[in-house]
């Protein structure tokens, strides 16, 4: 089922063109006819230099998804381009000063023509403008509430983003909510919640579990040692991590009781 989301997705404009882009070196230098037409006087084989290069950039981009918790074929993509698109456009100009100018043109102009696509499913979660209108919610002690810190521009919160989303969706109650704060925008919630914002955080997204108006856990978390214990930010890990289940089932039960009250007064 999840292959078949990744591939029906997969097929919108912003993948393959970003696809294109990312292979467009090597596919060029190891097809005889164009590499023949492009680079007349040499041959259509990757040097040392562009092995290197190529080398690198599989590293860097192994390590980047990971920390980004990139868990499915889509997000590996999506968190891999700038950084394929970087190295094509280092082997353009290495090879040809002429070349590399249009591509870096082609990149930009993609990049404001083809957004990456967000999610557009249905989704219950309130967007925070700010600490105090969280803290003002929390006092509300009936009710149960998951909140992601995050920030708008980091990879593995964009990630995250559909998988809170389709959560929400599906466990939102009256007595279970789920909430967003940006704490990109609003660096006192960082500050309350030992948040670090910068960009080579590894604390964003954050997930706050509130009960009664109090923090009950929260991931990633730190370990006795104070070292962050690594979590990746899937549907699955984050129902089993903060057993979702049994809390909407425990609230749903406790609608049903004040249901009942309410009926029989």
């Amino acid at each position: 089922m999840s292959l078949n989301k990744d591939l029906r997705q997969l097929l919108k404009p912003y993948y393959w063109v970003n696809i294109l882009l990312s292979i467009s070196y090597v596919t060029c230098k190891r097809t005889a006819v164009i590499c023949n037409f492009l680079f007349p006087n040499a041959e259509c084989e990757l040097d040392s230099r562009e092995t290197e290069i190529l080398f690198f950039l599989i590293i860097v981009v192994m390590l980047r998804t990971r920390k980004a918790g990139s868990v499915t074929m889509v997000n590996y993509l999506s968190a891999s381009f700038v950084y394929t698109k970087i190295a094509n456009l280092i082997l353009w100009f290495y090879a040809d000063i002429r070349y590399g100018l249009p591509y870096g043109a082609l990149v930009i102009l993609f990049a404001l023509i083809l957004p990456e696509p967000t999610y557009t499913g249905p989704e219950h979660i309130t967007y925070f403008r700010g600490l105090q209108t969280l803290e003002e919610e929390l006092k509300h002690h009936k009710t149960t509430w998951l909140v992601c810190l995050y920030a708008a521009w980091h990879p593995a919160c964009v990630n995250f983003a559909p998988v809170f989303a389709e959560l929400s969706a599906s466990y939102s109650l009256d007595n279970l909510k789920f909430g967003k704060l940006d704490v990109g925008r609003y660096p006192d919630a960082a500050a309350k919640f030992r948040v670090q914002d910068g960009p080579t955080s590894r604390q964003l997204p954050t997930i706050l579990l509130f009960n009664e108006g109090k923090e009950d856990m929260r991931r990633p978390q730190p370990d006795h040692t104070g070292k962050l214990q690594k979590f990746l930010f899937s549907k699955d890990n984050v129902k089993a991590a903060f057993d979702i289940d049994n809390i909407y089932q425990t609230c749903k039960e406790k609608l049903s009781v004040v249901k009942n009250n309410k009926k029989s007064e």
